[in-house]
């Protein structure tokens, strides 16, 4: 997975429907998944309640504007 990242240009985007209470929770649910998935800079793009659920897309950024990058580094 690290070779994958280091790939990556800016940021990863997760979408999911979770079975939750309201819109807050699913919120809450995104942030931990991206926690537990090893990410810090997140952020939370979409949610939306819907029935049984939450409909979310977080963001897990890797380089914001002026960071190193990894991938103009060359090599894997």
């Amino acid at each position: 997975m690290e070779a994958c990242l280091k790939q990556v240009m800016d940021a990863v985007d997760i979408e999911t429907f979770f079975s939750c209470a309201d819109e807050e929770e699913g919120r809450s649910l995104a942030l931990a998944l991206l926690e537990h998935f090893g990410l810090k800079d997140t952020d939370i793009v979409f949610v939306e309640h819907a029935g049984t659920g939450a409909r979310v897309r977080a963001r897990a950024y890797l380089h914001r504007a002026g960071d190193e990058y990894g991938w103009l580094k060359g090599g894997n």
